[in-house]
């Protein structure tokens, strides 16, 4: 189950400021959810506790925009009784109650017996998955069926209510300019010059590794259900770009043409294109600890599957001691901003990094030249070893 990372300090440059709330999350639920019910036909089904919260609740706020992060897992208890007194119980586990449910982008469905592999992955993630703990009968299967049929839409309903009730009781607690929204910013009017099929001639791009020697390459990957053109779309589209940044966006998405992320937090130039399946930018981060006249290059690459994309980030030039942070920083705002509008990542999200250091930092010594003098102290000592020893005769 997805969570919230936790950024680095610096990430406020990124114009972000949040407010865990986990606590008080596990309290609303247990105190709202329970007694949920429906009555129909002299029968009865109803939440009688909630038994697990499990997860994470963050609230956001990015340019003058509160934001509501969580992913949480409920676990609860049910129970039924019709007119002549038959009773049933069972539990119900949601595995994935999150910003995408109330954001009106996914549904939950009812898991069934046997789905074929796709679909149960999709299931897996949105779910209500309902157990039967009193044994089966006619008049107990008919009071499991009612819950079944009845039960999720009351959920939704507080599920709907719980993202207004997070920013009444917190979002007092965040600094906030002008006046907050539950999400985003609004999308640009203007739209982008539209691409042709395929924009893959190179461009010469303005060096993006100026003033730094020393750098490492930074790369994160993972999957998502949506195919390549999709995902293309979404990363250089500005009237698309607004939904997973949370923030105004421009771009220009032809070789030389600019873009802009996160406010201005993030800026560069197309490089190369190649429809759906590359983007090759310069990417400069503004950060007082990214140097002013440094710039990287960001290798984003689409590799469709049967029935998801691969998507890796290669972001090279990053100075030596802000890898971790970078990554970070990049599975923050551009994977888990694709999860918070109802994208599915179908694969954990898997990272690394290497450094390179330039030949014009500090040299160290040849290995032959290191193993061509390693031997004279050794000798050194030994040979005034065997003179003492030598000389003790004759004393």
């Amino acid at each position: 189950m997805a969570a919230t990372s936790t950024m680095p300090p610096s990430t406020a440059n990124w114009h972000w400021k949040n407010k865990n709330v986990t606590p008080w999350a596990k309290t609303w639920f247990e105190q709202e959810l329970v007694n949920v019910s429906h009555s129909e036909g002299g029968s009865e089904v109803k939440i009688t506790q909630v038994k697990e919260v499990e997860g994470d609740c963050e609230l956001g706020q990015r340019k003058s925009k509160l934001i509501t992060i969580y992913d949480c897992k409920v676990v609860m208890s049910w129970s039924g009784e019709d007119k002549d007194g038959t009773k049933a119980e069972g539990n119900l586990t949601i595995p994935e109650v999150s910003h995408e449910q109330s954001d009106g982008l996914s549904d939950y469905v009812v898991r069934t017996t046997h789905v074929s592999p796709f679909a149960a992955l999709l299931s897996s993630i949105l779910q209500y998955d309902w157990s039967l703990k009193s044994s089966s009968s006619p008049a107990v299967d008919a009071l499991f069926a009612l819950a079944k049929s009845k039960l999720p839409s009351l959920l939704a309903d507080r599920f709907n209510s719980f993202r207004g009730a997070m920013l009444d009781t917190h979002g007092k607690d965040l600094t906030v300019i002008g006046t907050p929204g539950a999400s985003g910013a609004a999308t640009p009017a203007t739209p982008p010059p539209a691409p042709g099929s395929s924009l893959s001639k190179p461009v010469s791009a303005k060096d993006v590794s100026q003033g730094i020697t020393n750098s490492a390459v930074v790369n994160v990957e993972s999957s998502f259900m949506a195919s390549a053109d999709e995902l293309f779309h979404l990363l250089t589209d500005e009237n698309l770009m607004p939904r997973w940044s949370r923030s105004a966006a421009q771009s220009q998405p032809v070789p030389g043409g600019s873009f802009s992320l996160f406010g201005g937090g993030v800026t560069g130039e197309y490089i190369e294109l190649e429809k759906p399946n590359k983007i090759v930018s310069t990417w400069k981060l503004n950060s007082p600890n990214w140097p002013s006249s440094h710039g990287g290059k960001l290798t984003i690459t689409l590799d469709q599957q049967s029935d998801s994309t691969k998507v890796e980030f290669k972001l090279s030039g990053v100075p030596l001691g802000l890898e971790d942070e970078t990554r970070k920083n990049i599975e923050g705002y551009y994977i888990r901003g694709f999860q918070s509008i109802g994208y599915v990542r179908v694969t954990p999200i898997h990272y690394h990094s290497s450094r390179s250091v330039s030949s014009t930092s500090k040299q160290q010594p040849p290995k032959d030249a290191k193993n061509s003098t390693s031997w004279i102290i050794p000798c050194i000592f030994a040979f005034l070893a065997f003179s003492a020893a030598f000389s003790s005769r004759y004393i």
